[in-house]
């Protein structure tokens, strides 16, 4: 990972006090120093729609390009992100679509961690699945093994949003460092 050396979380769920939310926290925290890691809001952007893109348009939203502008810093991503309905969340699905788009799609040719919590016993093992086609189609480099998929998560975050499941943070830094290699294909 020599570029940026920075890497961009998103969460799938827009709510607080998401276990998902928790979860990308904690995955940043076990992040190696010397990288950078940030967060990145996509809540004020807009539903998809083709007429307020490029070319239609002379310029994108002013939200959609700040949210590009974040990705296109990123080495590689981290999304922790709940499952609604066997599938990934609308508003997560409508920010990638936002970004995918045109030539210069900052998602493009980058390496791709996906995790999820669920209070549910899946452990977002659909959500993850459904990502798969859109990886493909934008050429990215999914981190596939070990697989982050954490079941009942009310019983494995305290108050504090703190992970007290020590197989769980161990497969989450795995999975971290896995990321990290991918960089440096």
């Amino acid at each position: 990972m020599e570029k940026n050396r920075k890497i961009v979380g998103l969460c799938g769920s827009l709510r607080k006090g998401s276990y998902n939310a928790m979860l990308l926290k904690i995955a940043g925290s076990l992040i190696p120093e010397g990288i950078e890691f940030e967060i990145v809001d996509y809540d004020d952007i807009p539903v998809y729609n083709a007429d307020h893109d490029l070319p239609e348009t002379e310029e994108r939203p002013a939200s959609v390009v700040r949210f590009r502008d974040a990705l296109a810093a990123a080495d590689a991503f981290i999304i922790a992100s709940p499952e609604y309905n066997y599938s990934i969340p609308g508003g997560l699905k409508n920010a990638i679509d936002w970004a995918s788009r045109g030539k210069d799609s900052p998602l493009m040719h980058k390496p791709v961690a996906v995790m999820g919590a669920t209070q549910g016993q899946w452990g977002t093992v659909r959500m993850q699945t459904a990502f798969l086609p859109v990886f493909t189609f934008l050429n990215m480099n999914p981190v596939l093994q070990p697989e982050v998929l954490i079941a009942q998560a009310q019983n494995k975050f305290d108050d504090d949003g703190n992970l007290n499941d020590e197989r769980t943070i161990g497969i989450i830094q795995k999975k971290i460092e896995n990321l990290i290699s991918a960089c440096k294909v």
